[in-house]
């Protein structure tokens, strides 16, 4: 029996639908709301809008739960792979062992971008920030890399492999070329998370030593990050979509939506953050008493999350994949010393644990990205790459959903009402009071 909720408007009554998720979650269905009544709602930011149906994350800030497909988040950074997280995302299922051995081929054959798009690279200026770039250059890979059917699904299959491979060959590119630096080509023997490293660090006059710790800590990473919902960059990419707008155009369009420092680049905040502490010799201390202090607009990057209201289940396993990498290198540097030394601060003061200001999965990931060497104007894109299965996965859903709609938000204008039209002779001067 369906169960619905009345609105009162004037001396009407109207009757709206509720829908149930699997989860226990309630919406009130306002389809036909503005046919029935000529009202719309109103909602900045969409924080209390439903936008679609999803089978592909599940979360609750009030609980601290993240599940991809119905797997714990904890489940799946401990038993499984970047690999296998960004199948399961994409096709739905864990993949068997014959499905991940022909991923895993398709990865490698797809691995290679493209020569004549290193004159791309070459030509952006050498100060180009990474997300910039990369953003260009996934929506480039549509002319070099352009749909043979759209619709046939073995195309789809080559085309989400092709960006899942390329998408990290691109990023080590863009950092190499940067530093004036030999392009390091993908090699068949390695990981997904081990190439990666391999393609980033490794020199004629240094060769990469792959270290397993270093490449379970990115695929972690990667894991962590690879979905959450339907946050700014993942509605874009469905947004984009809408229009049947074709993949590498969307996913470069999440990418920038990425760039955003209030979305992708909240990490790479944290990480500058500490490093004006170190220059400025401030303690870590007086850090959290400016951030307790109402009357100072200063925020601490790195603590509390708009959704998780509890502890950020992705920020516990961050953690231990920090002390694992800063044990393992015994690294000498100023800004994790204080990064440690603020965690501890924090998580003992009564205001920010009462206020639920516990670090976040962003505060301790960039502290391990900068562990393993990735510099920090790269952090985003590497938020990026773990992101791209998500994305694909938001993308292909909503290409699925036989009740799709272009987007097309509405508004309570607030402009003048209608105005005559002054002949420019006629006009008078606007003069500035």
């Amino acid at each position: 029996m369906t169960e619905y909720v009345k609105l009162v408007i004037g001396e009407e009554t109207y009757k709206l639908p509720v829908i149930e998720g699997s989860e226990g979650e309630k919406a009130i269905d306002i389809l036909k709301l503005r046919q029935k009544t000529g009202y719309i709602t109103f909602d900045p930011g969409y924080a209390n809008t439903g936008s679609c149906k999803s089978a592909i994350t599940f979360m609750n800030g009030e609980r601290g739960i993240l599940r991809y497909r119905g797997i714990p988040i904890e489940v799946l950074a401990e038993e499984s792979s970047f690999r296998e997280v960004a199948y399961l995302l994409v096709n739905g299922v864990l993949p068997t062992q014959k499905e991940i051995n022909r991923f895993s081929v398709l990865l490698n054959d797809h691995s290679l971008v493209h020569e004549d798009m290193r004159t791309f690279f070459e030509n952006f200026p050498r100060m180009s920030h990474p997300m910039g770039i990369l953003s260009s250059m996934v929506n480039a890979l549509r002319s070099f890399y352009p749909y043979l059917h759209q619709d046939a699904e073995e195309e789809i299959n080559i085309t989400v492999t092709r960006l899942l491979s390329k998408i990290r060959t691109m990023a080590a590119m863009s950092y190499k070329m940067s530093r004036g630096h030999k392009v390091v080509y993908p090699r068949p023997d390695l990981s997904y998370c081990a190439n990666f490293l391999n393609m980033m660090f490794d020199t004629p006059v240094r060769p990469y030593e792959i270290d397993k710790e270093v490449v379970r800590a990115l695929s972690v990473f990667w894991v962590l990050h690879a979905d959450h919902e339907q946050n700014a960059s993942a509605a874009t990419v469905r947004n984009v979509g809408s229009a049947r707008t074709n993949l590498y155009a969307c996913i470069s369009a999440g990418v920038s939506t990425l760039w955003g420092p209030l979305h992708g680049g909240a990490n790479q905040a944290v990480i500058e953050m500490l490093d004006a502490v170190v220059k400025n010799d401030i303690s870590a201390k007086h850090l959290v008493e400016k951030a307790k202090d109402k009357n100072d607009p200063f925020r601490l990057a790195g603590f509390g999350h708009r959704i998780y209201k509890t502890y950020d289940p992705r920020a516990r396993i961050m953690k231990q994949m920090c002390d694992a990498v800063l044990e393992k290198f015994q690294t000498s540097d100023p800004l994790l010393d204080v990064a440690k030394e603020l965690e501890e601060f924090a998580l003992q003061d009564d205001y920010f644990v009462s206020h639920h200001l516990y670090p976040n999965v962003d505060f301790y990931s960039g502290i391990v990205l900068r562990a393993i060497g990735i510099p920090t104007n790269m952090f985003t894109v590497m938020f990026a790459i773990g992101r791209l299965p998500g994305w694909i996965a938001q993308w292909k859903e909503s290409m699925e959903d036989p009740n799709l709609r272009i987007s097309r938000p509405r508004q309570v204008y607030i402009g003048p009402k209608e105005t005559e039209y002054i002949p420019v002779g006629e006009r008078e001067m606007n003069i500035d009071k």
